[in-house]
């Protein structure tokens, strides 16, 4: 299992990943889940995988060298792509390519043909973009209604995000909510473990040299980690407990609502359910 999250804002994009696979609680093996593609001043794009590693290894290799058919013109690579959503194209187009030589294989084998990626950046004349590839190929772009993505083990870093990240989140307060979730994610789920890749690009670039790995050295996760968790707990008991007994509360949990009855206890056989 895995867990990525790429995120775009007004100021830049933010992508964080794990790099843990296993195949069993004795099976467990590191592997880089982002990948950078970049020529400083000209683009700037970085792909997150999740799924099956053998599948997004595959899609990795043909990517760079992938080309999509545009009539009498030269073929679209990422590398030529005057767009990120003909970049996007060309991923897609490696992601089926791979489905062609493995698919029937892997099917005889029992095995889904699973993948999904974080694919964004920017190219130089346009905007920064941010997409999430599926298995067929066919992808969907961020916007500032949805300016995040995930794959991989989402559930329990989702909460942070929904609650702290808008298109206007400042970029290190967007890599420190990312971290947050991820320890989220690492506190709850065995099968995504460090170390962690960061990286920050910041509107315009067409760079980055904003980007870090993660051990469980490193003192500002720990700091994270430790300060997120006694936080919390903080926060946790902080808030009042609910009171059953009828007495005063600023926030009374016994209360009538008006239009729910409470819950009926069934007490004898011939007492119907609803």
């Amino acid at each position: 299992m895995t867990y990525c999250v790429g995120i775009r804002l007004n100021a830049g994009l933010v992508f964080l990943s794990d790099s843990r696979t296993n195949a069993g609680l004795d099976a467990i093996s590191t592997f880089r889940k982002m990948i950078v593609y970049e020529k400083p001043g000209e683009r700037f794009m970085t792909l997150l995988s999740a799924g099956n590693l053998s599948i997004s290894q595959s899609v990795r290799e043909i990517l760079q060298v992938e080309r999509l058919p545009n009539g009498d013109d030269e073929p679209i690579t990422i590398w030529n792509a005057t767009s990120m959503f003909d970049a996007a194209r060309v991923l897609g187009s490696a992601v089926r390519r791979v489905y062609e030589q493995d698919g029937p294989a892997l099917k005889a084998a029992g095995i889904d043909f699973n993948c999904s990626m974080i694919f964004g950046g920017q190219i130089k004349g346009e905007a920064m973009r941010l997409f999430l590839v599926y298995s067929a190929g066919n992808f969907i772009e961020a916007t500032r209604e949805t300016c995040f993505f995930q794959v991989g083990e989402s559930k329990y870093g989702k909460p942070i995000l929904d609650r702290v990240l808008t298109p206007t989140t400042p970029l290190d307060e967007a890599a420190k909510c990312a971290l947050v979730s991820m320890d989220s994610t690492l506190k709850s789920n065995l099968s995504v473990g460090l170390p962690l890749d960061l990286l920050v690009y910041e509107e315009g670039q067409l760079k980055s040299d904003r980007i870090v790995c993660i051990d469980n050295e490193n003192p500002y996760f720990r700091m994270i980690h430790e300060t997120w968790g006694q936080r919390l707990r903080e926060v946790f008991e902080g808030i009042d407990d609910p009171q059953w007994d009828g007495g005063a509360a600023n926030h009374p949990l016994m209360t009538d609502t008006g239009r729910y009855e409470p819950m009926r206890k069934i007490a004898r056989p011939e007492d119907k359910i609803v």
